[in-house]
């Protein structure tokens, strides 16, 4: 678990901003991956909402090794193997029941398990995870909720995600707990749909700008 931990600490401080990209055609992915690389985003979360998720880790993990892809929205145990065997580089679940995170502990590759509340974060803490995924962020009390939690949970990392957009993520990068944050502001559906990775470029750019604590 220790060597997972650190490996996804790496990870989380890569970039400002870990784009959450829901793909419905998987050829799209290898061009955003690239996109996303040459912007200063190394990390992408593909979430499992379509069937082409895992046909677009797979692919984004074979031909751009640049980039490091992770599975979002991993909801069951069956789904652990699976997106390790596509060539995910760690897994995000949006929120972890005690089964669920069980499974996860013995998983593969590194994990960011999803927590809401302070008692969540607290258990998935005893469960050895040390950086965890805090969402939904903005309806679950935003910068406020984590800058709080700093002094009783002074071990783990959080990466908000949820309602965070270009203007209020640095409010969040801000706080000492916070390595980055993830969002879906990067690469939109509507964006993706089109093709258009030269918005999508730009819109990477300025997330790989924003300043993180030091």
């Amino acid at each position: 678990m220790k060597a997972r931990t650190e490996t996804l600490r790496k990870y989380v401080r890569m970039a400002p901003v870990i784009p959450v990209v829901t793909i419905e055609d998987a050829r799209t992915s290898i061009d955003l991956a690239h996109t996303l690389v040459r912007a200063g985003l190394a990390v992408v979360e593909v979430t499992l909402r379509t069937p082409a998720a895992l046909d677009a880790i797979a692919a984004i993990a074979k031909a751009v090794p640049e980039a490091i892809v992770a599975a979002g929205t991993v909801l069951t145990e069956s789904q652990i193997a699976e997106v390790a065997d596509a060539g995910a580089k760690f897994i995000v679940t949006p929120g972890t029941p005690p089964k669920l995170a069980e499974r996860l502990s013995a998983a593969p590759i590194p994990v960011m398990p999803g927590c809401a509340t302070v008692t969540e974060a607290m258990a998935l803490a005893e469960a050895g995870f040390e950086i965890l995924k805090f969402f939904p962020a903005s309806a679950s009390g935003g910068a406020a909720w984590l800058r709080s939690v700093q002094g009783p949970l002074p071990a783990l990392s959080f990466c908000p995600t949820g309602g965070i957009d270009q203007a209020s993520a640095p409010a969040y990068l801000s706080l000492a707990n916070v390595p980055c944050v993830g969002g879906t502001w990067v690469a939109p559906a509507e964006l993706l749909r089109k093709g258009d990775f030269d918005r999508i470029g730009e819109l990477a750019a300025a997330a790989a700008a924003l300043r993180r604590p030091t």
